[in-house]
């Protein structure tokens, strides 16, 4: 209790504490990021031989029964498979020291270990600086964490789990029992709205150009962000990620080979759009709405 009466009386040492510990969390989530997606991959190949009553090929045998998971085994080289010390997963300071390059083979380190560790640490720390030492900040930090694991993956595998997505939706709606961001009323509707917006404009896009806009995972993500955000941040969330998206594809499009046809994860920019609703969503919807003069 002495301890979490200090860092309540001491705002800057609360922010470093907080900033110190999600560099650690950080570094777990570089490893969901890249390890949930396989273990998924190996449960969903051996359902389809199973569902289909197939004979499943040795190579496949072995990749199903070669089982990883989000703790083990201990973190290892990509390149050499061999394990890294200790010393090795200190976040920031072992890619900086290590010049980021493994200790074993001197394979390069990919620049989005420590990238993953920063942005967490930063983002958390502006939750707790704009909601100080309240139940809010951890809450906040808790869907951050998720925001950040859930666009790592839909960037690099093109899909978001479910197995994130929708436990977080109902702790969304449970802690909204206690009114932390939102009413339960708030909460629920927030989920309904959210899955139905992006499903009914799936479909009006699809029947209309015979294309897939976005991904069954989007629609369950907007659901999340209703269910913890409250339903009246949806019309926020969905115009600043339309924006951010198509402000990114343009870019994409001039400063690559991509042509007009590659697929963008849209889960990214509702990710990044809900993160700034978490924290400005109420300041910018109540200056909003009263510069059209809808309120005083």
């Amino acid at each position: 209790m002495e301890m979490l009466n200090f860092l309540a009386n001491s705002p800057a040492v609360f922010l470093c504490f907080i900033g110190i510990v999600f560099l650690i969390v950080g570094s777990f989530l570089n490893v969901v990021i890249a390890r949930l997606p396989i273990t998924l991959k190996q449960d969903w190949r051996k359902e389809c031989y199973e569902y289909l009553e197939l004979t499943m090929p040795v190579s496949d045998q072995e990749l199903t029964t070669k089982r990883i998971n989000i703790l083990l085994p201990r973190s290892y080289c990509p390149k050499c498979n061999a394990t890294l010390r200790i010393l090795d997963n200190i976040p920031i300071l072992s890619f900086i020291f290590l010049r980021g390059k493994c200790h074993f083979c001197k394979a390069p380190i990919s620049i989005k270990y420590p990238l993953v560790e920063l942005l967490t640490a930063l983002t958390c720390v502006v939750v707790a600086w704009n909601f100080g030492f309240t139940w809010q900040t951890l809450a906040g930090c808790v869907l951050t964490c998720v925001l950040i694991v859930q666009s790592g993956i839909d960037l690099e595998n093109k899909f978001i789990p479910d197995e994130i997505t929708m436990p977080v939706l109902w702790l969304g709606i449970a802690i909204a029992i206690y009114d932390v961001f939102v009413n339960l009323q708030g909460s629920v509707l927030g989920a309904i709205y959210g899955y139905l917006i992006l499903w009914a404009t799936y479909w009006i896009f699809y029947i209309a150009t015979k294309k897939e806009g976005m991904g069954y995972g989007d629609f369950k993500l907007l659901a999340m962000l209703g269910a913890w955000l409250g339903w009246q941040m949806l019309p926020f969330i969905i115009i600043c990620s339309s924006i951010i998206g198509s402000i990114m594809g343009i870019l994409m499009l001039l400063l690559t080979d991509k042509d007009s046809n590659t697929r963008i994860p849209f889960g990214p920019f509702l990710a990044i759009a809900g993160w700034i609703a978490l924290l400005w969503g109420d300041t910018i919807n109540t200056w909003y709405l009263g510069y059209i003069g809808l309120i005083q």
